[in-house]
């Protein structure tokens, strides 16, 4: 089929695109990615539809617009993105677009072409996810804008078909009346080539792994309140820093945002992964993690569920209540017991490993499309 798919970066849905043209479908793929670097991820070349010359000035202007106009950048750009989309659609017989970006491009696709509307929704029902936002202390306000609320909502009720990643955010659609029959939970999938069975380095003391933005969203005060109090491991986080003040004590240690292959080796150092998130649609470290060998700890707000259950062991994955230091503290008791188990190579995915790959994502996602084209 002719498949046409919109979005602002790389996100999953590169993965998803050069996995679909693998399966023989005609993909174009329009994005902000330089050529370039989608072919770094393995796009075919055919597939690329530059957007970047158009938005050049804007994405620029996004990264060092200041916090306080941040949103309204984000808002052009976005609203900039869906106008080119739109006018440069070429024919398709379906069409994926990211949720509150695609509005005028996702019409001209039904009311031009005919095309089955797919929206990407990587996060809760956008209601839920803003509710969730505005609970947590401290969170500045509005923690969603109202025109990405509008837009979010009016893709909810156009598309044929809402793909979600995981069972928490599906369950957030349906006490929101979606019907469940619209929704498509496709887990995501991680690049097996890269992430593989590592051996743990010596160490001292447990350590463990946080990856992602240091931020109140990610519940990283409640996992720094879980290291304190337990006093037994440390805590090592790699990425950027956001709204949550950093820890200066001898249990955590900060790194950067570092390259792939570099996490590899921060995925080696650790025991266990956590992610403490109070809402976070699925968590693509989680399946890195698990691939490179690493028990899990994760909040019910998480993709943790959707991998425990493709596991032929569950064990490996410990998911506990969002929002609770007392929780998170004996899950990661729970891990590291686990972890203390390994030894040698930690393969942990086995006989399942397959069904995390991006190759099986798609797969997922082609016979979704085969069905949803033959209903019509």
């Amino acid at each position: 089929m002719r498949v046409a798919i919109v979005t602002l970066g790389r996100f999953h849905v590169l993965d998803l695109a050069r996995e679909l043209a693998v399966l023989g479908h005609k993909v174009s793929f329009y994005s902000y990615v330089p050529r370039g670097r989608a072919m770094l991820f393995g796009l075919p070349v055919e597939c690329h539809r530059a957007l970047l010359p158009y938005v050049a000035p804007m994405v620029a202007l996004e990264r060092v617009a200041p916090r306080q106009l941040k949103s309204h950048v984000d808002h052009m750009l976005q609203m900039a993105i869906d106008n080119i989309a739109a006018y440069l659609l070429e024919p398709c017989d379906v069409f994926i677009g990211m949720s509150g970006i695609c509005v005028k491009s996702a019409k001209r696709a039904r009311e031009r072409y005919g095309a089955k509307i797919f929206l990407e929704r990587a996060s809760r029902h956008i209601l839920s996810q803003e509710e969730i936002l505005l609970a947590i202390p401290g969170v500045k306000r509005p923690a969603v804008p109202t025109w990405s609320v509008e837009r979010e909502l009016w893709g909810y009720d156009f598309a044929d078909v809402i793909t979600i990643p995981s069972y928490h955010t599906e369950r957030s659609f349906t006490e929101h009346g979606v019907p469940l029959a619209k929704l498509f939970r496709n887990p995501y999938g991680v690049d097996l080539r890269m992430f593989r069975p590592t051996t743990k380095l010596a160490a001292k003391n447990p350590l463990v792994i946080y990856v992602g933005t240091w931020s109140l969203r990610k519940g990283c005060d409640i996992l720094w309140e879980a290291c304190q109090s337990s006093n037994s491991w440390q805590l090592l986080h790699v990425g950027a820093i956001g709204d949550a003040p950093v820890p200066s004590s001898r249990l955590f240690e900060h790194r950067d945002v570092v390259s792939q292959d570099q996490l590899i080796e921060m995925y080696r150092r650790a025991d266990i992964l956590v992610l403490a998130s109070r809402e976070d649609g699925f968590g693509l470290v989680l399946a890195q993690a698990l691939a490179c060998g690493l028990p899990l700890v994760c909040t019910d707000r998480t993709g943790g569920e959707d991998l425990r259950n493709m596991l032929c062991d569950p064990r490996w994955v410990t998911v506990v209540a969002h929002d609770s230091c007392t929780a998170l503290r004996d899950g990661i008791d729970q891990g590291l017991a686990v972890a203390a188990q390994q030894t040698g190579l930690r393969d942990i995915l086995g006989d399942a490993r397959d069904k995390l790959s991006w190759r099986a994502y798609a797969e997922r996602y082609h016979h979704k499309l085969i069905a949803s084209v033959t209903q019509a």
